[in-house]
């Protein structure tokens, strides 16, 4: 694709709106943004409107993030891999009620400073038992055994997203890693069972153990098509950055949502490009 950037000469500097995959681009799986990376992004904020979309929860997303960013009017979250959309507000939110004076009059009202939830897609319970139930049946098909020693639940319900982990959702780095280089394949067999079972869902492979399965249409495409609708920006004007970008990887919708794509292979390489970008 024409809009795919592998070489970090060729980033373009002039997008107004910068959006980042988190776990492998900004961050190991999991961890926290480091104060390295956090001081790049501060930077960059100064300037312009970044994104992070990830399949993480928000309270996961959240707890990524270092404190000098935490609280930055630039800054959008879109967890759950663009199912929802979070932003935040320094000076609190306006809003109204109908309360007291003339019938029918409105008296502004201003929530507190913080984040606030700008849309969020839920699958419904009927889905969510659905897709349990078809994960018992992927694993049956592909003679897939669970690990003996697993870290938090197997199977997370997310509200717009189910995740399955395959060492569980809080399984050390260095363990997801082996885990990984030794039994990754068996995760895109098992996407491959479970696309026959949920031909209405998004299943994507995701992070180093994990499978996210979202409504169809749910991804980052989805997501980053959202940002653009939300500050009235063109494709043009974003840029994204992903470790995950081949055609079975969860950062592809980036790709085919038309925006210009740079490919990381680390969050080394990241810190790299955004250092260039603020060069």
């Amino acid at each position: 694709m024409e809009n795919f950037i592998n070489n970090i000469q060729e980033i373009p500097k002039d997008k107004k709106v910068f959006v980042f995959d988190l776990d492998g681009t900004l961050a190991e799986s999991k961890t926290k943004i480091d104060s390295e990376m956090g001081t790049l992004l501060a930077r960059l904020l100064i300037k312009s409107k970044i994104a992070i979309i990830g399949g993480a929860s928000f309270g996961q997303m959240k707890s990524q993030l270092p404190e000098n960013i935490s609280e930055d009017s630039n800054l959008m979250l879109l967890p759950l891999d663009g199912g929802s959309l979070y932003l935040y507000q320094d000076e609190g939110w306006p809003g109204s009620r109908t309360s007291g004076g003339s019938a029918g009059s409105e008296i502004p009202e201003v929530s507190l400073p913080g984040w606030r939830k700008i849309y969020s897609q839920s699958l419904t319970d009927e889905e969510k038992k659905k897709i349990f139930e078809s994960f018992e049946k992927a694993f049956k098909d592909t003679g897939y055994v669970q690990s003996a020693k697993i870290y938090g639940e197997i199977i997370e319900d997310r509200g717009g997203q189910v995740t399955f982990s395959a060492l569980g959702q809080h399984a050390p780095l260095d363990e997801k890693e082996k885990w990984n280089k030794e039994n990754n394949e068996i995760r895109f067999r098992i996407v491959a069972v479970l696309k026959d079972y949920l031909p209405d869902m998004e299943i994507k492979v995701a992070g180093l153990t994990s499978i996210d399965v979202t409504r169809k249409g749910i991804d980052k495409k989805f997501g980053i098509k959202q940002i653009i609708k939300h500050l009235g920006v063109t494709t043009e004007d974003v840029l994204f950055f992903g470790d995950a970008l081949e055609p079975e990887g969860n950062d592809y919708p980036a790709l085919e949502a038309g925006v210009a794509c740079y490919k990381v292979s680390s969050v080394q390489d990241t810190k790299e490009a955004i250092e260039f970008l603020l060069d």
